[in-house]
């Protein structure tokens, strides 16, 4: 194991690998994003230890601000061996809500993935993992609370006024299909360090995205990278830190940080039940402190942004508290893969 001289070393590698700058986004973003990994890179799906995981994740932001944005996100996961060999399959789907702001724009996404890890070694150690995803997503919003120019005469509105849309706003909704693929490579060092690294492409079908029924606007490509690693610093201790970096368009967006574990129960780094406490960066947006519970098969989790960029003047540094709760097991059937994977263990 790694002793404590170690862990500042560590916390610096990942800081330094938050180095860039940010715009903004097109699709949602969490700042417990390894809570999401259909989201993150649908190669990610499977990588943890148990054949089933669930995982919500509930989020409001902006209460200093405006009317709160909210989201929530629902995902599962089932793995299963493949025939005699080491290999795997997982199977999983996302549902995402969210709403923004003072029309009320709300997003819904359905989207199934699919992912298949390939054995690389006899000992199930190291697995190269080819994933997809692919569904349905649903956009609108309430142009009832909405103001426009046209409606103020003299300095002062008039709600009676035509607001000039009309005849633009073709569409108060509109649905498309959407999907994107990764690929994920995980393994361990010495035996008690696990790590994975990533990549995503996301809306490579190029799907139009227009309440004005514009059929040239499309929702630009989304790039993105992921990275963690759980390393023992101590008999009861190890640091887990996770990174994720994405581009689309001309968004850019870095967010990075660790968590300590300490193990409960008098069972050192096997114990099923620990504490966690942490801080992450989203760089020039926030930073993010973090605390978790690990009670065995479930997990409760809790973040809040602490905002940092130029609209921290109106927001008064108030940005979004998250809360997780995860459920994570073994299944009690043939079918179960707790004997075929050498589970990583984050």
């Amino acid at each position: 194991m790694l002793n404590m001289k170690h862990l500042y070393r560590i916390l610096c590698f990942v800081t330094a690998l938050l180095a860039g700058g940010a715009a903004s986004a097109q699709d949602i973003h969490l700042s417990q994003f390894y809570e999401t990994p259909i989201l993150r890179n649908p190669a990610l799906i499977g990588i943890f230890n148990g054949d089933v995981r669930v995982q919500a994740i509930y989020r409001n932001q902006w209460n200093k601000v405006t009317i709160p944005y909210q989201t929530g996100s629902l995902s599962g996961e089932i793995k299963f061996p493949v025939g005699q060999g080491n290999d795997y399959l997982t199977t999983g789907l996302q549902f995402t809500y969210d709403r923004a702001g003072t029309s009320r724009l709300q997003s819904t996404q359905i989207l199934p993935a699919i992912n298949y890890h390939k054995s690389l070694n006899s000992d199930k150690t190291s697995f190269l993992a080819l994933g997809f995803m692919g569904g349905f997503v649903q956009r609108q919003f309430d142009p009832g609370n909405m103001t426009f120019d046209n409606q103020y005469t003299g300095g002062r509105f008039d709600p009676s006024m035509p607001t000039g849309e009309e005849g633009k706003l073709a569409l108060r909704g509109y649905s498309y299909l959407d999907a994107g693929f990764g690929i994920s490579y995980n393994s361990v060092i010495r035996e008690d360090v696990n790590y994975y690294i990533g990549a995503g492409y996301y809306h490579f079908n190029s799907p139009k995205v227009s309440f004005y029924n514009d059929k040239s606007i499309l929702l630009n490509p989304k790039l993105t990278f992921n990275a963690g690693i759980s390393i023992p610093v101590d008999e009861r201790v190890k640091v887990i830190a996770e990174y994720n970096q994405l581009h689309q368009g001309t968004y850019s967006e870095y967010i990075g940080g660790a968590m300590l574990r300490y193990a409960l129960m008098d069972r050192g780094l096997e114990s099923t039940r620990g504490i966690y406490g942490g801080l992450f960066l989203r760089l020039n947006d926030a930073i993010i402190p973090t605390v978790k519970l690990d009670m065995d098969k479930y997990e409760l989790g809790m973040s809040y942004d602490v905002n940092i960029s130029k609209l921290r003047t109106a927001s008064q540094s108030f940005g979004g508290f998250e809360i997780s709760l995860v459920f994570k097991g073994f299944l009690n059937s043939r079918n179960s893969t707790l004997e075929s994977v050498n589970c990583p263990r984050f």
